[in-house]
C-alpha cells in the first residue's frame, strides 16, 4: 500500500544510500542519524536497517590519519552514535573480507594492535564528544539498531523541547 509511511521509508533508503561511507557529506543536517565507526563496524547494514525503519541515516568512517571531518561537531539535528567492536572482532572480520577479496593478509588493517589502537581512538573521540557509544561485537545488526532507535527517540524529544 502506498502510504506516507512508505514513501517516508523510501526518501530514508534514498538519503541513505547517499549518505554511505562518508559521502554527500555537506548536507548531513538533514540526516536523523549519524552513525561514525572504524572500518566493519556495521555501520552501512545497520545504516539501510534504520532507513528501512524510516530513519534517514549517515555513516561516516574512522580512518587512521584522517581527521574527522570539523563540521560534524556542529551538527544539531542528527542523533550522533559511535559504534565500536572488540579488536578481536574487528581483525576477525577484516581477515575474512581481505580473503574475500584476495588481498595482501600482512596489513596494517588486520593487525591487532592497530586495531586496538584504533578503536582506542575512536573510543576517545566519542566520549569528548559527549556521543552516544554502542558496542556492536555480540550484536545483531537488529539489537544495535533497536537501541539506535531508542537513543534517537530520546534525542528527538530533547531536541523538540530544546527548539
Amino acid at each position: 500500500m502506498l502510504n506516507a509511511e512508505y514513501f517516508k521509508r523510501i526518501d530514508a533508503l534514498n538519503f541513505t544510500m547517499m549518505h554511505d561511507d562518508g559521502q554527500q557529506a555537506d548536507n548531513l543536517e538533514q540526516a536523523d542519524v549519524l552513525l561514525l565507526g572504524v572500518s566493519r563496524t556495521s555501520k552501512t547494514p545497520t545504516s539501510i536497517y534504520l532507513a528501512n525503519r524510516g530513519i534517514k541515516t549517515a555513516n561516516i568512517p574512522l580512518v587512521p590519519g584522517v581527521s574527522l571531518p570539523p563540521f560534524v561537531e556542529n551538527l544539531r539535528h542528527p542523533l550522533i552514535v559511535g559504534l565500536i567492536a572488540s579488536p578481536e572482532r574487528i581483525v576477525q572480520i577484516r581477515q575474512n573480507r581481505l580473503l574475500a577479496l584476495n588481498a595482501d593478509q600482512e596489513s596494517p588493517y588486520v593487525d591487532r594492535m592497530a586495531v586496538a589502537a584504533e578503536i582506542a581512538h575512536s573510543k576517545r573521540l566519542f566520549a569528548e564528544r559527549g556521543w552516544s557509544m554502542i558496542d556492536v561485537t555480540r550484536r545483531s545488526i537488529e539489537e544495535t539498531a533497536a537501541a539506535i532507535i531508542d537513543l534517537y527517540k530520546e534525542h528527538r524529544l530533547k531536541f523538540i523541547a530544546d527548539s
